[in-house]
């Protein structure tokens, strides 16, 4: 879409197909009705288009992430009630059925992000969301292991478009500094789970065996439903572009600071264009080969690995602390909603600063501390401690990495790419949280602490490394390296700055 011809006929956007709308309206610059606002004025305009996009969207995200992470975690809060017993499954057989679900739900990834275009985030999302809720449903059904590995791979399958997919949605709705809060905001929903999941579990279970069913079983049910639910609310509310979010004044300017905030090709004829929708493997081939693509992903695998075994296995350690399993529950909830403050916090700070890898430099050795000192001692009071440092920061680490590789990522096909790899990539630290905390290390779990613990040294290297690959980029675009692709429109233009 050029400048000279930013405003779409009405005819023209009537035969649009909703999610050409979805994409082309948020790229699409405003006419010139905005350049005679006062700095002062836009300033407003912005705060409120900001509020207006928060109030209809940030709640829907969140609502929807919570929902699953409970889907997915609530299995560990199954388990302290004796449902690997009342299945007749073992030890293994329990990490296995996790396992499963985290293959398929890896598998999902990419191509979810790149069908979300052709479907628009309004149906997709919400067609998502009901899925794994009807699949978590049938989770208090299965009678036998056969079953449980059945359900969690459709579980995984439905899952794993959801996280990927809202990245890139808000990466169309907000601008590149703004999106460090927002997926603050919505991650912080993550950590909240583990509270009310903790909670929900300890209530639910106490509905005992009505209607022939124990009361893990009414976990799954009663939850997967509450999913569905907000599913349908999701699809009602939640809206395709700013256009749809906003009245027109606030939608022309809200298109503006996008195009702004993008990258510029220039045509043949001499005008302007934003990054180019059209499918193209080259853009997938270059997202693939993207170093700063493998630096984040291998980072985010190993913080992964941890926040998964921390939320599965975070009950099953408190009850080796000697509380029973009612009381693990409600224990559980306070490390979750702490950290949901500070992630916030980290997330505000981020986006001031715009920087998001040294954020995390600073933030994710709380977590490295944390599991250092609950390996190595054995008072139950310092590891409950402990679980607050390590609760911290992981959930504080993720809103930043999460953003970062889609910050520094232009071309819509481009950041669907690395955005959905990176996910699918880290989410095989799944495989490694479902087998490094068995029964039999407890109570003191080293082993599991221990490689949680070199996991995350690792991480802190990875991020490390792609900041300064990052500061290169931007020393090699000041001396004039990459000048060849001036009026690129992608990320390889010398005025698009990556974020550190």
């Amino acid at each position: 879409m050029s400048a000279s011809s930013a405003q779409f006929s009405n005819s023209e956007e009537d035969k649009m197909a909703p999610e050409e709308k979805y994409i082309e309206t948020a790229d699409a610059p405003s006419d010139d009705s905005n350049v005679s606002l006062t700095l002062a004025e836009k300033k407003a305009l912005t705060r409120r288009i900001l509020l207006k996009l928060d109030i209809k969207i940030i709640p829907i995200m969140a609502l929807l992430f919570l929902c699953s992470f409970l889907d997915r975690t609530n299995v560990g809060n199954a388990k302290i009630y004796h449902m690997e017993k009342d299945i007749n499954i073992t030890d293994h057989q329990y990490d296995t059925g996790l396992v499963i679900y985290y293959a398929f739900y890896i598998a999902s990834e990419l191509p979810s992000n790149l069908v979300l275009k052709r479907v628009s985030p309004k149906i997709w999302l919400p067609m998502l969301t009901a899925a794994w809720g009807i699949t978590a449903m049938c989770l208090g059904f299965v009678r036998n292991y056969a079953g449980l590995m059945i359900v969690r791979a459709f579980l995984g399958a439905t899952e794993g478009g959801l996280l990927p997919g809202i990245v890139l949605y808000l990466s169309g709705m907000y601008t590149r500094g703004e999106m460090a809060l927002r997926i603050g905001l919505f991650y912080t929903s993550a950590s909240l789970s583990g509270a009310f999941g903790g909670l929900l579990a300890r209530g639910i279970n106490e509905i005992g065996t009505a209607g022939g069913l124990e009361g893990w079983r009414w976990i799954f049910i009663i939850e997967g439903l509450f999913t569905v639910v907000v599913a349908v609310f999701a699809y009602l509310i939640l809206p395709n572009s700013v256009d749809e979010a906003l009245d027109e004044e606030e939608s022309a300017f809200a298109r503006q600071r996008l195009y702004d905030d993008k990258p510029k090709m220039r045509l043949e004829n001499g005008e302007l264009s934003t990054e180019s929708e059209k499918f193209a493997w080259s853009e997938v081939r270059r997202g693939l080969l993207s170093p700063q693509l493998w630096f984040s992903a291998t980072a985010y695998l190993a913080i992964l690995a941890a926040l998964y075994s921390f939320g599965l296995f975070l009950p099953t350690i408190i009850v080796g602390l000697g509380y029973s399993a009612n009381d693990a529950q409600l224990w559980s909830v306070i490390p979750y909603a702490v950290a949901a403050v500070i992630t916030v916090g980290v997330a505000i700070l981020s986006d001031h600063l715009r920087l998001r890898g040294v954020i995390m430099l600073v933030s994710l050795p709380l977590a490295i501390i944390g599991y250092s000192v609950i390996a190595n001692v054995t008072s139950n009071k310092v590891k409950y401690g402990m679980t607050f440092l390590m609760a911290t920061g992981l959930y504080a680490t993720v809103p930043c990495i999460l953003g970062w590789i889609s910050n520094n990522s232009a071309g819509h096909y481009m950041r669907a790419t690395t955005t959905g790899t990176q996910l699918a990539i880290a989410n095989c630290g799944g495989f490694i949280a479902a087998f490094i905390y068995p029964k039999k290390q407890g109570p003191q779990y080293f082993t599991g602490h221990s490689v949680v613990l070199g996991l995350l040294c690792f991480a802190w290297v990875m991020i490390f490394f792609n900041v300064l690959y990052c500061a290169k980029i931007n020393r090699d675009k000041a001396s004039g390296k990459y000048d060849e692709f001036i009026g690129s429109g992608d990320d390889r233009d010398p005025e698009f700055k990556m974020v550190l």
